[in-house]
């Protein structure tokens, strides 16, 4: 098998170590005018819409987004022919790949994640050969049985596994840090829920190819500021969600599964966590991942509309 493996320039305030990887899949460009290198990119679970890959391409072209995540449980049954198709239409309508979901369940029992592991590899060579290059998952603030420490070395040993074979593969493997002190506490042992300390769960798996997963949500719930995010480089980021706060509730107050899409409140400061993206050079993809009832109730062509309409706003916060 001809792989390539991907790596990280790793900067940060526990020094992680640095190589480089290149993100861009051929033939995508920006459909605005300006400076960013970040792309647009359609999540449809997170707005209410259901779609499957090839009703996904058209959906992102009819409401002009830029990228459009991966399905692996579907690209895993695909043939070469019907895989290379796809990517020649996405290519020939300026649509690259965002990231793919973790199709495994690694925080269950031992069994669960072991069958998992088990088929990851052909699910990652499937989106191997569509040119999907990154992949992502959330972390638990939270467990009801493991200490923190207990909890840390499962998910390090447990996420090491996985960064490997997606690495064998030329995928790129994301973490999602989540904020809200409300989740953190509602189980009996917290777990970590900042930048930092993914970065040092980050550091503990120690693999070439794994990074972060931003979400402006969490920045805001966890506390974090333009600085934090200046500390980190492109390389560093996998993927990256833009949202809104719920009004009438401070950061402490906030729901992690009730959220708005972007520019909607002001409450989370959008300006300095774009113009951050923008001076770091980030060059991946960007999706609103609000859970909303609202969004999710309206009809699919009213959510799209909606959904880019209020990213595109948030764009042209940095041009």
């Amino acid at each position: 098998m001809n792989t390539n493996r991907r790596e990280f320039i790793k900067r940060s305030t526990i020094a992680i170590a640095a190589t480089t990887i290149p993100f861009h899949s051929p033939g995508a460009t920006n459909f605005f005018n300006n400076n960013r290198k970040f792309k647009m990119s359609l999540n449809p679970g997170a707005i209410g819409v259901n779609a499957d890959q090839e009703e996904l391409l058209n959906m992102a072209v009819k409401h002009k987004f830029e990228a459009i995540i991966a399905y692996a449980n579907s690209l895993v049954n695909w043939s070469d022919t019907q895989i290379s198709d796809f990517v020649g239409k996405m290519n020939s309508s300026n649509i690259s790949w965002g990231a793919a979901g973790l199709p495994i369940d690694f925080r269950k029992d031992i069994d669960t994640y072991a069958k998992g592991l088990e088929d990851l590899p052909k699910k990652a060579a499937a989106l191997q050969k569509a040119g999907v290059r990154r992949m992502s998952t959330w972390i638990m603030p939270t467990h009801p049985d493991l200490t923190y420490l207990q909890n840390f070395k499962q998910h390090s040993t447990r996420l090491k596994e996985i960064t490997i074979v997606l690495g064998d593969y030329g995928i790129n493997f994301g973490l999602e840090y989540v904020g809200p002190k409300t989740l953190m506490a509602s189980q009996k042992y917290p777990f970590l829920h900042t930048m930092n300390g993914c970065l040092e769960l980050i550091e503990s798996v120690n693999e070439p190819n794994i990074g972060l997963q931003l979400d402006c949500f969490h920045w805001f719930c966890a506390g974090e500021t333009k600085e934090d995010l200046l500390r980190l480089n492109n390389s560093q980021i996998v993927t990256c969600d833009l949202n809104d706060a719920r009004a009438g509730l401070s950061a402490d107050e906030q729901i992690d599964q009730k959220r708005e899409l972007p520019m909607a409140t002001g409450l989370v400061d959008l300006k300095s966590f774009m113009d951050a993206l923008v001076e770091i050079g980030y060059d991946g993809p960007i999706r609103a991942e609000p859970f909303n009832q609202k969004l999710r109730d309206m009809e699919n062509e009213e959510a799209l509309s909606t959904t880019f309409n209020a990213m595109n706003k948030a764009f042209k916060l940095v041009g």
